[in-house]
């Protein structure tokens, strides 16, 4: 398995398209290359006609899959709101690459899903498959998507996220193999010689003390450790220190814990959610999620400095648990809410995954959501970075 990623800012897209090629071929030194992910922020739509021409020229044999965005990943490099073009290609024998075009009329329910995910892609749960999906934000549910294909294949990951940059239906481009696509989602299943860990990393710090739900209807939270739940809150607001006030008061962010009756949470078990309104009359808060009694609660604020320590805990994490020197590629799902506006500096996401994976190829887009796994579950996220680590499972 081997795995390049080339970002051109070349604005001519002939041009742009023919550096990244000449990179790639020279890095994979005549290795066949199998998947092409490729994104590209302020190019025309006719530009895409040159970019699947020319890399279908010089790759005959690989998938491609990508989108429009309003930022790209590149070579460990980002390059925001400007012309840019990012293509990731890998070489991967004894992998099979399964491309699919998933349209919102495609199920009926989830419960139908898993059937014609089976189906429509030849697949079942035996063969492990790893997904890739890039959803059009205004005319497809990922939420659906990602339920559906969890029903169908439990336990495997999937990764992805929103194309972005576009502000209203038919403005964005999906891209799989030689077609140009307006709607729904497009994406590959990967499996054979292939193992994919990932990192979701969601940028919140826990404030106050975890809580029991005692008392829930649906997405509402109506009791929280035996008092109201607005109690509660504001009984831990008033313990905050002026800067956190602050950064609650601006992003109110609540923390789910996963697993029931675990005793302890660290970074990465909460899957992270917004306080989207209260109820002062019944003391009741409403959440982004549906909620359940028994499950643990704790209330979290965003910063950059929350967001920089969380994305290092969690490569940490990764990085003694995994074989990190067998790491062969990378992709990056990042929000359009980080990068360098949010962070100061360029190439945060991108920079530390290189340092704390090895210095390997990574690409990927700026997202207008990011899809990745919480606790063996598919979630749609916000204001995160979800991170694909590729490695071989070592069969030849």
């Amino acid at each position: 398995m081997r795995w390049s990623s080339v970002l051109s800012t070349q604005t001519d897209p002939q041009v742009a398209v023919s550096v990244v090629s000449e990179a790639i071929q020279k890095e994979l030194l005549g290795a066949g290359v199998d998947l092409l992910l490729v994104f590209a922020c302020g190019h025309s739509e006719a530009s895409w006609d040159v970019f699947l021409s020319r890399l279908r020229e010089n790759f005959p044999e690989s998938t491609v899959l990508g989108c429009s965005a309003g930022g790209v990943v590149g070579g460990g490099r980002e390059v925001e709101g400007e012309t840019s073009l990012s293509v990731t290609a890998a070489s991967l024998p004894d992998v099979a690459v399964v491309g699919f075009h998933y349209d919102n009329d495609s199920t009926a329910s989830v419960d139908e899903a898993a059937h014609w995910w089976h189906t429509h892609l030849d697949l079942e749960p035996e063969h492990q498959p790893t997904f890739l999906v890039i959803s059009d934000p205004f005319t497809c549910d990922p939420t659906k998507l990602v339920n559906g294909l969890d029903r169908a294949f439990p336990g495997q990951v999937k990764l992805g996220g929103l194309a972005s940059g576009g502000t209203e239906a038919g403005e964005h481009i999906l891209v799989l193999d030689d077609r140009v696509i307006r709607t729904g989602a497009v994406g590959v299943a990967l499996y054979g010689d292939i193992e994919v860990d990932s990192v979701v990393a969601q940028g919140c710090r826990p404030v106050g003390a975890p809580m029991v739900i005692t008392g829930a209807d649906k997405n509402f939270l109506l009791e929280l450790s035996g008092r109201p739940a607005l109690e509660q809150l504001e009984r831990i607001f008033s313990e905050l220190d002026e800067g956190d006030q602050a950064l609650f008061r601006d992003l109110p962010m609540v923390g789910l814990g996963m697993e029931k009756g675990r005793g302890t949470y660290r970074q990465g078990d909460f899957l992270i959610r917004h306080l989207m309104g209260m109820d002062r009359s019944k003391g009741i808060l409403a959440v982004g999620a549906w909620l359940e009694e028994g499950q643990v609660v704790q209330f979290h604020v965003r910063d950059a400095e929350s967001s920089r320590h969380d994305l290092e805990e969690l490569l940490t994490q990764h990085a003694r648990s995994s074989p990190v020197g067998q790491t062969e590629g990378a992709l990056l799902f990042s929000c359009l809410g980080r990068g360098r506006n949010f962070f100061g500096v360029p190439d945060h996401d991108s920079g530390m995954a290189t340092r704390y994976l090895g210095g390997v190829a990574i690409g990927g887009f700026f997202c207008s959501g990011e899809i990745g796994p919480v606790n063996g579950q598919t979630w749609v996220h916000g204001y995160t970075s979800v991170i694909g680590i590729f490695r071989s499972k070592g069969w030849s």
